[in-house]
């Protein structure tokens, strides 16, 4: 990871390497925080970052759920978000917005610790490296925390071990993602992505009761496909149906648009990736935050020239 100059830590900007935190954080011990990642892609117009409303409005969401208030408003996040992605001089970066307990009485009890928010960028090109061409993934033995455990809805630090033990296990037996199943079998999502298959021409997605995140990315492909009149089900699915997928594909802001070309040792479709109706949609989201489909400019929060952090 290549630094960028300031972090912006509650209200106060400091240098990328002060940007610390005290070892008896709450959050450190207890996995008390809720974090949200945004895009910012070059424009004609300048760097824009994309949907940036949205996910700050799911960051407040998820810090509701854990009775965290962040102290600062949608907009004043917008504003720190734009003075750093300015600041940085970068075309196209990844946004990491996170709210946590801090320092306070130690203890299960995040009472009496502060809420305390910070927004850092870099420079992040690919989450999954060479993911264009398609990549292996493997149904967990992991499943996804349920909603009688904790809070799906909610992008929690905490919920991320979940994934961290998916993907690791994934990893160390040769494949590059996870794929979750809920309690009940059904499919859930990947370890950081939704989760998509495309099956006789209709693109088939778990809804949130699966306990899959309600992604935004996701949000954004589903409007996507109703543009190109793509027929789209939202429903519990089976396992066995991702073995007989036409496509599979998994969708995330750091991710994108990740065609999946085998499943647990099996070839998806005829095995090439990505499939006719991936490259429709990936070509319609690349399309979308780089500002060439006047249809969706309002997802587009150009930055302007000249803004910069104080």
């Amino acid at each position: 990871m290549q630094p960028t100059d300031r972090i912006w830590m509650s209200g106060r900007l400091v240098p990328w390497a002060d940007a610390n935190v005290h070892i008896l954080t709450h959050a450190l011990h207890y996995g008390t925080g809720v974090f949200d990642s945004l895009r910012a892609y070059a424009t004609a117009q300048g760097p824009a970052i994309f949907r940036h409303r949205d996910h700050h409005e799911r960051l407040l969401r998820s810090a509701r759920l854990y009775g965290m208030d962040l102290g600062f408003t949608v907009d004043e996040l917008e504003d720190a978000t734009r003075q750093l992605v300015a600041e940085s001089g970068l075309d196209d970066c990844y946004v990491r917005t996170i709210a946590f307990r801090g320092a306070g009485p130690m203890g299960v009890s995040p009472r009496g610790c502060p809420v305390e928010v910070a927004i850092a960028v870099w420079e992040w090109p690919a989450y999954i490296p060479g993911a264009e061409a398609g990549i292996r993934a493997k149904v967990s033995s992991w499943s996804r925390i349920g909603h009688d455990t904790l809070l799906p809805a909610a992008k929690a630090t905490a919920h991320y071990l979940n994934s961290v033990l998916a993907r690791t296990e994934a990893e160390e037996l040769g494949f590059d993602e996870a794929i979750l199943l809920g309690a009940d079998g059904m499919l859930a999502e990947g370890s950081g992505e939704n989760l998509f298959l495309v099956d006789g021409g209709v693109l088939l997605t778990p809804p949130p009761a699966s306990g899959a995140l309600g992604g935004i990315t996701r949000d954004t492909v589903l409007a996507l496909a109703a543009a190109l009149d793509v027929p789209v089900e939202q429903r519990p699915l089976t396992r066995g149906e991702l073995y007989t997928a036409d496509e599979v594909f998994l969708t995330g802001t750091a991710a994108e648009i990740v065609p999946v070309r085998e499943i647990d040792n099996r070839p998806i479709g005829d095995g090439a990736a990505p499939g006719p109706l991936t490259a429709r949609i990936a070509a319609a989201y690349g399309d979308a935050v780089r500002g060439d489909d006047p249809r969706f400019a309002h997802w587009l929060d150009v930055v302007p020239a000249g803004v910069a952090a104080g």
